[in-house]
């Protein structure tokens, strides 16, 4: 057998062939005497061995074949192994590897990596292999997950809506008198956080003009919560809102000096009147006295009304209602300061104090933490708004509990969220501080809030603002690649119909009455239980929606129909 040493990654030169000794016995003493040994002979010896009728030549070439055909069947020696450039890296295992798109170069790399003595050598090439072949499933699996990542900041088809917001013709002609009326006018005051107000103050435009009225600028009551002591413009540009709906309803700073000395109706509608219930109840009044005042106009009017108070709800919350220039500008800066580094995803954590004494359930950080959430809940029932018959594991089935932070965290996992995604977070501070978000901090590091972004003394005048603070936090989530909320409410309300307003970006709707259950059922593997969770999320991730599709609905959640419409029919499944 042909043996080629290798010492050191170098092939020595020494060559050894094995002969068996059949063949060896076969042969004259001077036949085997004139192939091992090469004497000298004169040119006509030279040409008789070489001739073609010499013996001797056939008896040669007869020897070799069969001395290769020998060594072939009895050793699998590859026939090409002397004209190998790598002659020390000959197995099956290398050939594998080259097929598998290695170079040569790697390969030669692998094989002259080790020194000392042959076991060495041989553990060191085996090494190299080993390292090539897991490089090459890392490579793999980099590959699949860079995949999940792109595939994470995919955004939904909008199947070409876009905001489309044509008023009638009877609506258009009756815009010319309300606009001018100097007779009537609508006050309100509006309550709640920053997005509650926000809500109202749609209303109250729909409500002036179901009225034929003037609206006064709204007045916000001062939030017992928050003490937040803000007027409608240091949040919102007034002379913007003005504008924008001068065609609709004529806004006005201050009641004339006409009205100052009249009396006000005062009302409050009960929950989802009609336009025809407004009239009814209070229009009579109205032209008699002059001017109507009403108070919580949260949820008041009904969520189904005409077509064109559908579209005048969506000119105000999505044109009209713009945040004032300095809240604005800093908001934008904070959005950049995130997109700096690529996209990123934005949340609104639901993990207050009160918020767990509201939804009556419970944070899942420990005894400690729940026997506080208990113990608010027995002294201040009426803070308790969800259903008092239903006890906490009740709740989280249902999925009525917000997400806490392992919860989120497995779910953005499962639908694949990078670890190097970067997170801004918006809400109030959880209740356990930072050690609530360890899990999501652990998992994701770049994760961020408005005191994390701004700059020294850059919130400062507006430490004692929450209605502000809430702006800049809706302002960094609206510029947001993907948005989710860890609870409903106000605000992820009213992010979902703005994303969806501006083309339908990305918004993914935690499914947590159906998904709570895999989260409780350590049996499945992660593998399963991310499949799952990516089927059950397929429609939850901002697609298009029609508001007919059930009665109740907020056009300002689900602006289409009436906001938005397409040139195409490839909504007609919806």
């Amino acid at each position: 057998m042909a043996k080629s040493k290798c010492s050191n990654g170098k092939r020595v030169s020494v060559s050894y062939i094995s002969v068996p000794s059949q063949i060896i016995n076969s042969l004259s003493s001077s036949s085997l005497q004139s192939l091992l040994l090469s004497p000298k002979k004169t040119s006509r010896s030279n040409n008789r061995f070489l001739s073609f009728k010499s013996p001797r030549l056939w008896f040669l070439i007869l020897f070799l074949f069969s001395l290769l055909g020998m060594l072939k069947l009895g050793y699998n020696l590859d026939l090409l192994i002397p004209f190998s450039p790598y002659p020390c890296t000959t197995s099956t295992r290398t050939q594998g590897l080259i097929s598998s798109g290695y170079s040569k170069s790697e390969l030669a790399f692998a094989s002259e990596s080790g020194k000392g003595s042959k076991n060495d050598e041989k553990d060191e090439v085996l090494n190299g292999y080993s390292k090539l072949e897991v490089g090459n499933g890392a490579n793999s699996e980099n590959n699949d997950e860079k995949v999940e990542e792109s595939e994470f900041w995919k955004q939904p088809d909008g199947l070409g809506y876009k905001p489309c917001l044509v008023f009638s013709r009877d609506y258009r002609r009756a815009s010319e008198g309300i606009v001018k009326d100097k007779r009537k006018y609508l006050m309100v005051v509006v309550s709640g956080g920053m997005n509650q107000q926000r809500n109202q103050i749609v209303d109250a435009v729909v409500i002036a003009r179901i009225l034929g009225a003037a609206l006064v600028v709204p007045i916000l009551q001062v939030n017992v919560i928050w003490g937040d002591e803000s007027e409608f413009a240091d949040i919102f540009d007034l002379e913007h809102f003005k504008r924008v709906l001068a065609n609709d309803v004529r806004i006005v700073s201050s009641l004339p000096s006409t009205h100052l000395m009249t009396r006000p109706v005062e009302g409050s509608p009960p929950l989802h009147v009609s336009p025809q219930w407004i009239r009814a109840r209070y229009l009579k009044r109205l032209n008699r006295e002059g001017v109507l005042l009403l108070r919580g106009l949260d949820s008041r009017l009904s969520k189904d009304i005409p077509s064109d108070l559908q579209r005048l709800r969506c000119k105000v919350a999505f044109h009209a209602l713009r945040f004032a220039p300095p809240i604005l500008e800093l908001g934008n800066k904070l959005a950049e300061r995130m997109r700096s580094k690529g996209p990123y995803l934005a949340l609104h954590l639901r993990m207050e104090k009160d918020v767990w004494i509201r939804t009556g359930c419970l944070p899942g950080l420990s005894n400690e933490y729940d026997e506080i959430v208990n113990n608010e809940r027995k002294q201040r029932p009426e803070l308790l708004t969800a259903r008092s018959n239903m006890t906490y594991h009740d709740r989280k089935l249902a999925g009525l509990c917000p997400l806490n932070a392992l919860d989120v965290t497995r779910l953005l996992k499962a639908l694949g969220a990078p670890k190097d995604a970067r997170i801004y977070w918006a809400g109030g501070q959880p209740l356990g501080g930072k050690e609530a978000l360890l899990p999501l901090t652990r998992e994701f590091p770049h994760f961020y809030n408005k005191e994390d972004l701004a700059s020294p003394g850059e919130l400062e005048p507006l430490r004692n603002r929450a209605s502000v603070m809430a702006a800049i936090d809706y302002i960094v989530s609206e510029n947001s690649d993907v948005f989710m909320p860890s609870h409903g409410g106000n605000m992820g309300h009213a992010l979902q119909g703005h994303r969806a307003y501006a083309g339908h970006k990305k918004y993914i709707t935690p499914n947590k009455r159906q998904m709570i259950h895999y989260f409780l059922d350590s049996s499945v593997s992660e593998s399963e239980f991310n499949s799952i969770i990516k089927e059950l999320h397929r429609d939850s991730l901002g697609q298009p929606e029609l508001r007919t599709n059930k009665a109740g609905r907020d056009v300002t959640k689900y602006p289409v129909p009436e906001c938005m419409c397409s040139d195409s029919h490839t909504h007609s499944h919806l």
